[in-house]
């Protein structure tokens, strides 16, 4: 079975088209993945751990999209969260990458191991 992860970095505070673009993109990809019956993984890394709290608002332009692929969630970076902070998704924390300094960040090292192409928005 085809894997893939979809990391998103863009910053909802950002306001700009290009954050919406890039976030609205990663999940359309994910979405078309999930149809096709394949593996895919969502992480929220950098300020894009922002995201979620903003795609649960029934108002948001993306929400429609985002509940139809938020089971495919895998979390959010540990130490984006504690750098950046965001309300309580529910998400996972991913910390498998020991970096000095933070409490830890999603492994991409982890994830071509088990197999997943990356696509990162």
């Amino acid at each position: 079975m085809k894997k893939t992860a979809i990391i998103i970095l863009s910053d909802p505070k950002a306001g700009s088209e290009e954050a919406l673009g890039r976030v609205f993109n990663a999940l359309a990809s994910a979405y078309e993945f999930k149809h096709e019956g394949e593996d895919v993984k969502i992480i929220f890394q950098g300020t894009g751990i922002r995201w979620p709290e903003q795609l649960e608002k029934p108002e948001h332009p993306v929400n429609a999209l985002y509940q139809e692929v938020k089971d495919h969630v895998h979390g959010l970076s540990k130490g984006c969260v504690a750098v950046f902070g965001t309300e309580i998704s529910g998400y996972d924390l991913l910390s498998d990458n020991e970096v000095p300094g933070t409490p830890g960040l999603p492994s991409f090292v982890n994830l071509k191991k088990e197999g997943y192409d990356i696509l990162v928005f």
